[in-house]
């Protein structure tokens, strides 16, 4: 790998994107934004400049559902992996009908195989 990804991550949970930052980059290949806002994130996100965007689902401010919609609406390319603590089938079935490229569980059972999955996401 010696693409240097860019990753922006929306999360309303500040520990969240705390953790994943900064394990995230300590793979000198990942750049990392984070946004506890999806509302003002959107603009940045928009705009096509991230190579992966890691999207929780269930936030005061916007749904991630809601935020993955408009996302897809500029990006349709636009490879996302949903995140959330509160799986229903109902949510996975409809990130996946939104477009959302995965789907991960919190807490993350391991931050390895969370990099490994967002890997697989990248190079794909």
């Amino acid at each position: 790998m010696s693409k240097k990804y860019s990753i922006a991550i929306v999360d309303d949970e500040t520990e969240i994107l705390n953790v994943l930052s900064r394990f995230l980059t300590r793979n000198s290949n990942f750049s990392v934004s984070t946004f506890s806002n999806p509302v003002s994130a959107l603009g940045s996100i928009e705009g096509g400049k991230f190579d992966l965007i890691l999207l929780d689902i269930m936030m005061p401010q916007m749904n991630g559902l809601d935020v993955l919609e408009k996302i897809k609406a500029k990006n349709e390319d636009q490879k996302v992996i949903m995140m959330t603590a509160y799986s229903t089938l109902d949510k996975v079935l409809k990130s996946h009908k939104e477009g959302a490229t995965n789907y991960v569980m919190k807490p993350f059972d391991s931050l390895q195989l969370l990099e490994k999955k967002i890997l697989e996401v990248l190079e794909s």
